[in-house]
This record gives structure tokens, sequence and C-alpha cells, in this order.
């Protein structure tokens, strides 16, 4: 082989392997920021008068984020690409994580809608960038880049009070997640610089495509339901899992240990979970054994609270293989990237919308009764909603 030819080789796998590690650089990022609030909750609330029912609002406002923004991404990628629009998120994402942790109290509202908005992006583009670069293992590396997302957001579980001990508090602990997101930033412009990425599609594209076309499809509506009733349970339960746990009488620090393990656990479940699923369109299998962890887990946790630990990794099982199966099943219902970038824009603006709704009703529920343990009640419930959805969201037919 000539050194030519030998130079064009390996700029081309360095260039494959800066596209696929540019995809798990921006997962890493895209929960820590919102997982490392929970174990800190009780501080947050106590540094600035919150109530309950104010900090449920608060952990919820990224998700109303994820709802607002996530219906209107197909305009820019659209018009500047998806891999431009990935890039102005991180910095969005950097800047509202530092604003967040200022000390003011209109900068925690405000650092914390712009940390939903710039996730939102990230969050509907990941699965459109992996239908694009590796259509026919989407299962596979959905898994790997949601392990990766998962693990991530064990680490801002996990670090968020010891942190906020070495660091002087809670909003340090909250600001130090913005050094990973501005090393991405860095990762993302090299592949926006390097490797090449198809043009923008223009609005006319897809003509043969009615716009809203996925407003109207029932599969579409059953993947957005799957998708919103995994993320209320798990989104409700990073965020008071720790409240649940110190009501009976855990330390703030243990409780974020096991809400480590919760993660963790849903690590190793979202790649395990790619086994069952392999490259089938078919996937109610999957959908159901996801959703009966979470049910087996809450009942668990209510019913043989000694074995707290245990009952919470599955937990961890069931939320962290749910997301990969979600994140799936948007990318291989949709049959185009236009058509992906749409489904995906529907299933995360609405159901996070309805996420939203999870932390929300906790703190009410905690607020106006007192009992936590209605926290897993909720949850169960979701979950076994779930379970029947999944009946139609795995079921092998197209938008």
């Amino acid at each position: 082989m000539t050194a030519p030819a030998t130079r064009a080789r390996t700029r081309s796998w360095a260039r494959a392997a800066l596209a696929m590690g540019s995809v798990l650089v921006i997962a890493s990022c895209l929960r820590p920021a919102l997982t490392s609030v929970g174990p800190v909750l009780a501080a947050v609330g106590t540094t600035t008068g919150l109530s309950d029912g104010a900090l449920g609002m608060l952990t919820a406002l990224p998700l109303l984020g994820f709802a607002l923004f996530s219906s209107i991404v197909h305009g820019p990628t659209a018009r500047w690409g998806v891999d431009r629009v990935v890039l102005a998120a991180l910095a969005l994402l950097a800047a509202g994580i530092v604003v967040r942790s200022l000390p003011a109290p209109a900068t925690l509202w405000l650092g914390t809608a712009m940390i939903g908005a710039a996730v939102a992006f990230g969050n509907v583009l990941v699965p459109v960038i992996l239908r694009r670069d590796h259509p026919r293992r989407i299962a596979l590396f959905t898994g790997v880049s949601s392990s990766v997302m998962t693990g991530f957001a064990a680490l801002g579980a996990g670090l968020s009070v010891p942190l906020a001990a070495l660091a002087g508090g809670w909003r340090a602990s909250l600001a130090l997640w913005a050094v990973p997101v501005v090393l991405a930033l860095l990762v993302w412009a090299a592949r926006v610089r390097w490797v090449p990425s198809p043009a923008p599609v223009a609005a006319s594209a897809g003509a043969d495509e009615p716009v809203g076309s996925v407003w109207r499809s029932s599969t579409a509506w059953l993947v957005t339901a799957f998708m919103g009733l995994q993320s209320t349970s798990y989104f409700t339960l990073i965020n008071w899992l720790p409240s649940v746990e110190a009501a009976r009488g855990v330390s703030a620090q243990t409780a974020g240990w096991h809400l480590f393990a919760f993660q963790i656990t849903g690590v190793v479940a979202g790649l395990a979970i790619t086994a069952l699923m392999g490259r089938r369109a078919e996937q109610r299998p999957a959908c159901l054994a996801v959703s009966l962890l979470i049910v087996v887990a809450m009942a668990g946790l209510l019913w043989v609270p000694a074995w707290g630990p245990l009952w919470i990794m599955l937990a961890g099982a069931g939320t962290g293989s749910s997301i990969v199966v979600a994140l799936s099943l948007i990318a291989l219902r949709g049959r185009t990237q236009a058509e992906t970038t749409r489904l995906s824009g529907m299933a995360q603006s609405m159901g996070y919308l309805l996420a939203a709704c999870g932390p929300i009703a906790a703190g009410v529920l905690i607020q106006l009764t007192g009992a936590t343990d209605l926290v897993l009640v909720l949850v169960g419930g979701l979950a076994l909603v779930q379970t029947g959805v999944a009946l139609g969201a795995g079921r092998d037919r197209g938008i």
C-alpha cells in the first residue's frame, strides 16, 4: 500500500472514531446537570426557602423545556444541519449550568430553563445521528450511547453530595458539571471541522411526506406514550428517591450512592436489553420486560422496604433499559432522517410534557400529605400503564 493510501486510510479511521466518539461525548453531557440536583435538593430548599411544591416545579422545569423545544428541533436542523445545532446546544448547556449556580434566586430558575432547552436538542438529535450514521445497528449503538448517558447520570447523582462537601456547597457542586460540557464542546467542534456530514435537509425535502403527518399516526402516539411514561418514572425517581429514603432514616450521602447504584444498574441493563431487541422491528417482548421491572421494583420498595437497595437497583434496571427501548423505537419507526427527526421531536416533546408532571405531582403529594411513600405508588401506577402501552408501541408497524 502506498504512503498516500495509508495516510488516507488512517484519516478515514480517525474520522470514524471521532464520529462515534463525539456522539458518546454528547450523550455523557445530557443527564449529569439533571441527576446532580436530587441528592442536594433538600439543601437547595434550605438555602433558597423553596417549599416542596416549588422544588418539584424546579426539578420539572427542564422537562418542560424538553417538551417546549423538542417540537421545534426540525426547523433549525433543516436550515443549519444536525451537527451545527448540536454544537450550539452544548454551548447553551454549559452556559446554563454556570448561570444556575450563581447566587441569585432568578438565576436558579433561568439557568435551569437554559439547561432544559439545551438538553432538549441533544435528546432529539442523538437518535437522529445514530439513525443517520448507523442504520443497520440502531439498537446496539442506541444501547451504547444510552449506557454512556446513564453512566454519567450515575456520576452526577453519586458525586453530588461529596462534591458539595468538598467545594463548599451545592452551588459549586452543580457548577462543576460545566467542565465536561466544555470539553464535549471542543470535541464536537473538531467533528464539525473534520468529519463530513450530509448537507442540511431543505425545507422542501420530503415533499411526499405531509408536514405534521406523524401527529396523525397511532403508532407515533404509542411510541410517544411509551417515551413519556418511562421518562416520568425515571425523572420522578432521580429527583425524589433520596427524599423517600431520607424519610426512612437513610443519610443523604448513602441515598446519593443508592441513586448511583440505580443509575449504574441502568447502564448494565441498557446494554443487556439490546441482546433481546436484536435488529428486529418487532419489540413487544423488550417493551413488556422493561416495564414490568419497574412495577416489581416499586412493589418491593413499598412492601419489603428492608431490601431497599435491591429494589432500587431493579428500578434502575427497568428505567435504564426503558430509555434504550424508547429511543430505539423512535429510530426503528422512522423511515427517513426527516421522518425520524419529526417522530423524535413529537415523542420527546409530548413525552417530556407528561414527564414534567411526575416531579411536580410528587412534590405536591408530599407537601399535602407528608407521606413520601406516595411517590412509589405514583411511579408504580405509571409503570402499570406503561406495561399496557408496551403491547402497542412494540408492535412491528410503521408510522
